[in-house]
Parts: C-alpha cells; sequence; structure tokens
C-alpha cells in the first residue's frame, strides 16, 4: 500500500452517498435500496470509488468490508516526526506554551534573543516590540526577562535595546 493510500479512503468517504453505501454494508444491512436511488452513473462511480480505495471488495455475492484497510493504509503512512528540546515549545515560529522547567526557559529566552535581535544592532523599543509580537503574545514580559536574563541590554533611558551577549 502506498505512503498517500490514506488519500484515496478519505476522499472516499467524503463523499455524502459513498459513506452511506460504506455504512450498510459496515453493518450488514442491504445497500439496494440506497443504491437504487441513485442514477446508474453515480450507483457506479460510488461502488468503483469504495472498491478502488479499498475499502470493500466483492466476494462473488456481496459487498464485504476489508477488515485491514485502515490499519495498512496508517502502516504505510509516513512517520509523523515530532519536534522535539524546546521546538516542541513553538508553533508556526511563536511560542505556544512558556516553559516551567529551568534550561528550557533559558533555552527559549536565547532562541528568541537570536531572532529579534542580531549581534551590533540597535532598536528602539517599539522595534524590539514590534519582532517580539511576531513570536510571542505578552511582548513587555518576554522584553523582561531576555534584559533580566541578560541577553538583551536596555540603555538607561528606555529608549534601545541591543543585544548583550
Amino acid at each position: 500500500m502506498s505512503p498517500n493510500a490514506w488519500r484515496a479512503l478519505v476522499s472516499a468517504l467524503a463523499d455524502d452517498n459513498a459513506r452511506d453505501i460504506y455504512a450498510r454494508i459496515v453493518l450488514n444491512q442491504p445497500i439496494e435500496p440506497a443504491l437504487d436511488m441513485l442514477s446508474t452513473g453515480k450507483r457506479r462511480r460510488v461502488i468503483d470509488t469504495l472498491h478502488t480505495a479499498g475499502l470493500v471488495s466483492f466476494d462473488g455475492e456481496a459487498w464485504r468490508v476489508e477488515p485491514d484497510v485502515f490499519r495498512k493504509a496508517l502502516a504505510a503512512a509516513p512517520p509523523v516526526t515530532r519536534p522535539t528540546g524546546v521546538d516542541r515549545l513553538f508553533v508556526d515560529g511563536r511560542l505556544a506554551t512558556y516553559p516551567s522547567r529551568v534550561a528550557d526557559r533559558d533555552e527559549v529566552h536565547a532562541r528568541i534573543a537570536e531572532r529579534v535581535l542580531s549581534p551590533g544592532e540597535t532598536l528602539s523599543e517599539r522595534e524590539i516590540n514590534d519582532r517580539l509580537a511576531q513570536i510571542v503574545d505578552d511582548v513587555a514580559a518576554m522584553r523582561r526577562y531576555l534584559v533580566d536574563a541578560g541577553l538583551l541590554h536596555r540603555a538607561r533611558d528606555g529608549t534601545v535595546y541591543s543585544r548583550a551577549r
């Protein structure tokens, strides 16, 4: 089974008529009443879709469910890679969860500092806030965390920020 076999399954079951016929087959109910309500072309298309997707097969007398189709499709699909380390805390480049572990917080702070400010670069408070807003919801808190962690240096008058390390 191909790694994309799940697409045919989802596509087949997305069709209301095909889903109805499939449910009747699963429940061992007669499918003829539901098929009789469809045009000849639609009837053929529904059965072909279910058969091509591997959901059903004809045993010579009736349509039967292929019991292993979902297991086989899942086995053929590529494994889902899950983020590890502090990457698990970011979703689409934004910090989704603030870490409770000190080591994770330190790593998150370092990563955010690298993303918002290059070494030697100086930004106004507004500019740093704009960059932080792309990553975190609470901009003021993160700005303070970065200063407190020694990753950002804040001018005495609070007008500019630069990378401390």
